[in-house]
């Protein structure tokens, strides 16, 4: 009874490490074969990008002199082309939170607006126009009063609305802090009822 039960245990530590070296060789197959099909990349995308330039560029043999083509070449891909954008300048927005509300001048109507502004200073203008956020409302409202129904009506009513509003603000704004800056009034929501 003893032989058999160590025989029984000597099958079953062989049975166990025919499986351990048959599933370390698979795994260690598994790992060459991935290796060969994809972890042997011959280039890295920054030799890739070596080789397509040299290709397009070829150096001059060594010992062999440069012609002045080649000069003329390498002078050209050094130069810098010129920019549109040089004088342009970044726009910078603020929207005046909230709707304005305003009675129109000798009418039972009443006028809605939306406003933001836009300045290509700096972003001091527009902290500024924050800081003094409520005399710049009263300022559009008191334009705003001296228009009546006829003066809001149409495109140009609203470009000529806005030019006014835009000239407030600055008065404002120059009252206030010695500068306005403001460029453009933009009316955002327009609502006549």
């Amino acid at each position: 009874m003893a032989d058999e039960d160590e025989s029984k245990k000597k099958s079953g530590i062989l049975k166990i490490l025919i499986f351990v070296f048959a599933g370390v060789a698979v795994l260690g197959i598994g790992l060459g074969a991935g290796y060969l099909l994809f972890g042997a990349q011959p280039n890295s995308p920054e030799q890739l990008a070596a080789e397509l330039i040299e290709r397009n560029n070829p150096a001059p043999a060594q010992g062999e002199e440069p012609s002045e083509e080649d000069e003329e070449k390498a002078v050209n891909e050094k130069v810098s082309k010129e920019s549109t954008k040089d004088g342009v300048f970044q726009t910078l927005y603020l929207e005046i939170p909230g709707t304005l509300t305003t009675n129109l001048k000798n009418s039972r109507r009443f006028l809605q607006v939306g406003i933001g502004i836009s300045t290509q200073y700096d972003d001091q203008i527009l902290k500024n126009v924050e800081a003094h956020l409520p005399a710049v409302k009263a300022a559009i409202l008191a334009t705003l009063s001296d228009y009546g129904e006829e003066d809001v009506v149409g495109r140009e009513a609203r470009k000529t609305l806005a030019d006014d509003l835009k000239a407030a603000i600055n008065e404002e704004m120059m009252r206030l802090e010695g500068f306005g800056g403001v460029e453009g009034v933009h009316l955002t929501s327009y609502v006549m009822q």
